[in-house]
């Protein structure tokens, strides 16, 4: 009988092929070459190819799809599940991806454009050199305090500290190792400036992330990476589930009827967890001297529980928000009150 279903598990040069047929049978099981990938799957018949989301993934999505494959991409922790316990190889991985795949409740994550990875490339890229940066500062900051020079936090304070090298009390060899820190930190500052400026070039141009640009809390640089992250917004079911994938839902440890909700379960994306929460702190800042839509909502809200509990919350809703524009391709309308009826 013919393969239908294919669970193919990736490596750097030997894959692993498991091919079943309709029945559940197998019919395949072999070790594949990274250059004979391509040559085996035109051979065959169109079917339905399993593959974790995992690196190259996205690569040999495209590839097999051209190939007029069917190519489904599930996360690896939905598969694990599946792995036979105590087995742990490539040929069981691709077994247990050959039936992950096939199971109607499974997850799938869609496949990227290589547009779309470039775009992601520059926010890695970016979220990369700003950690490096803080890193940087952070060891100036230390080295300086060493001789009695310190300076406010905050990365618009490092110009202070750099100006500290001028201090008579700092002997000629630490000035020397500080700075070559300070010259790091330039650096770090002018590839910065670099990547975001092709980010907000590409946001222009993308009208995805010009709507989401218009929700309070949310700039070019979440907009984009919401908008090259979340290819098929379908895919979700609602705005809970977006934000329950983002991991801003409470972590559930409930039995026997009772509802036990901890803190949040920080699953799926961090780097657009972390951007929202940013967004919603900002948004939080002005709550009380400003009128935005949700004011009304967040004085409330601030009222009776802390600060932080409500930036999160107010991640949450933007998350919804953010799936409503992206589903309905619109613009962020900003509520307004109804006039009481007298």
């Amino acid at each position: 009988m013919s393969i239908v279903t294919i669970g193919l598990d990736l490596a750097k040069h030997a894959f692993q092929v498991h091919g079943v047929d309709e029945t559940g049978r197998v019919v395949v099981r072999r070790k594949l070459q990274r250059d004979g990938v391509e040559a085996f799957f035109a051979a065959l018949p169109p079917c339905l190819v399993g593959m974790e989301a995992c690196a190259t993934a996205h690569y040999w999505a495209r590839r097999l799809a051209a190939l007029g494959h069917h190519v489904r991409l599930i996360p690896p922790t939905r598969v694990k599940a599946y792995v036979q316990r105590g087995k742990k190889n490539d040929a069981t991985d691709a077994a247990a991806i050959a039936e992950a795949v096939t199971r109607p409740h499974m997850v799938f994550v869609p496949v990227k454009s290589e547009d779309q990875q470039a775009v992601l490339m520059l926010h890695r890229t970016r979220d990369m050199l700003v950690r490096q940066r803080t890193m940087l500062i952070n060891a100036l900051r230390a080295h300086l305090a060493e001789f009695g020079i310190t300076a406010a936090k905050g990365r618009g304070k490092a110009g202070e500290l750099a100006a500290g090298l001028a201090d008579a009390a700092i002997p000629a060899l630490a000035r020397t190792a500080l700075r070559e820190l300070v010259s790091q930190i330039d650096d770090c500052d002018r590839r910065i400036a670099t990547v975001e400026k092709e980010i907000f070039s590409w946001h222009k141009t993308n009208e995805p992330s010009r709507n989401l640009a218009t929700i309070p809390g949310i700039g070019p640089i979440t907009a984009s990476l919401l908008a090259a992250t979340v290819t098929d917004p379908s895919a979700f079911k609602n705005g809970r589930q977006m934000a329950a994938w983002l991991g801003l839902v409470p972590r559930q440890n409930s039995s026997g009827g009772k509802d036990r909700l901890g803190g949040i379960t920080k699953a799926g994306d961090r780097s657009i967890r972390r951007l929202l929460v940013i967004g919603a702190t900002s948004v939080i800042r002005y709550a009380r001297t400003k009128v935005p839509g949700d004011a009304d909502w967040l004085k409330a809200l601030l009222d009776r529980k802390p600060a932080r509990v409500v930036t999160v919350a107010l991640a949450n809703k933007m998350a919804r928000i953010a799936w409503a524009v992206l589903t309905r391709g619109e613009v962020y309308r900003k509520p307004f009150r109804v006039p009481a009826v007298a």
